[in-house]
């Protein structure tokens, strides 16, 4: 544990500068909305049957999204079909390409600046002000096991094939995560969650590092597989969380699913994933600071700062300076000005507690 507790400061940050305000979260959920009517509204004008349900997923789900200076949103919600209702007029399936473009037709309105898009996994709507809505396409097969029990599975409209995934399963894993750290002591919020939304705010602290850098789901999984618990200390749990996953990433950046057993997320020698591994290099370079026996708070404040691209921390720290010495200027003046009696005083108060 350092002996520099920017405890405080890191909270701060995180409640401030990275943790999505209550406005920009109602925004968001307003433009999911919309979007589930449009869609909705398309397909029946269409004559095309509606989906069954929608899923949020992804960073919006898990609730690890992080503050982007230029609004650089993505939220994941999921559309699911039965696959019976996914059928052209002569009542052959859609494939993969045909069911994402239909709800991608279906999503058009001429009053949005912006048609939807048909991409690999998704159809995306963007907007102006830099929010985008990635909409996965899911069809939902039911079939029955030996003993008659209904078995229901989910496939993805991905490229041009339909693939089994179900990115509700991730969300569960993410949130069985957090249930289990609050099981083991963190009562109060989740650390775990901040130390992974802050692991994403490092990682896309410079603009030219957000093409460059890996996945938030890659993020997501190796905080939650190298997570180091610090109670009351969320800047020792960052940069030992941090230590952890530089120290995997070095041996290897084949990074496993989450959910399924035989799939990655990345393989090894991903260029996304070694550039993470790199910033965060960097990152734990820059802090060794934290170890020098003369570090000082605003030598700590200086070098979190340039590990987050910001003056949040400095200037925190520097707040909190002057608001020390302010409290004891007055004290030391009254000090200067104290009398004392020569003789002992006689309290005028009945004996016995107050």
């Amino acid at each position: 544990m350092t002996t520099i507790d920017c405890n405080k400061e890191m909270k701060g940050y995180h409640a401030d500068e990275v943790n999505l305000s209550n406005d920009d979260q109602t925004e968001m959920r307003n433009r999911r909305d919309s979007g589930r009517t449009r869609l909705k509204n398309g397909l029946a004008k269409a004559g095309h049957p509606l989906p069954k349900e929608f899923s949020s997923q992804g960073s919006y789900a898990m609730r690890t999204m992080v503050q982007d200076d230029a609004c650089d949103y993505d939220i994941d919600d999921g559309v699911y079909f039965d696959k019976e209702d996914l059928k052209d007029a002569n009542g052959n399936y859609l494939g993969a390409r045909e069911a994402r473009t239909r709800a991608c037709n279906a999503l058009k309105d001429d009053r949005l600046a912006y048609d939807a898009m048909v991409k690999t996994n998704c159809v995306r709507q963007q907007y102006p002000d830099g929010y985008h809505i990635d909409i996965p396409v899911y069809r939902t097969i039911r079939t029955k096991d030996f003993w008659g029990n209904e078995v229901v599975e989910y496939e993805l409209a991905s490229g041009d094939d339909w693939v089994k995934s179900d990115a509700r399963k991730v969300t569960r894993w993410y949130n069985d995560a957090v249930g289990s750290e609050l099981k083991a002591g963190q009562s109060d919020t989740s650390q775990l969650r901040r130390i992974t939304k802050l692991t994403k705010k490092m990682a896309r602290s410079r603009v030219a590092w957000k093409k460059k850098t890996t996945s938030g789901i890659c993020i997501s999984k190796l905080v939650v597989d190298h997570f180091v618990a610090r109670l009351g200390r969320d800047d020792d749990a960052l940069r030992d969380t941090w230590k952890a996953i530089k120290a995997q990433l070095v041996f290897s950046q084949r990074i496993g699913h989450p959910v399924y057993a035989d799939k990655n997320l990345a393989e090894e020698g991903d260029e996304g994933v070694i550039f993470f591994r790199d910033c965060l290099g960097e990152a734990l370079e820059t802090l060794k600071v934290l170890d020098e026996y003369d570090c000082t708070r605003k030598k700590a404040g200086d070098a979190w700062d340039k590990v987050f691209n910001t003056d949040y921390f400095s200037a925190q720290i520097a707040k909190d300076a002057a608001a020390a010495k302010s409290l004891l200027q007055p004290a030391a003046a009254a000090a200067a000005g104290l009398t004392f009696p020569s003789r002992p005083v006689v309290p005028n108060k009945s004996s016995g507690f107050a």
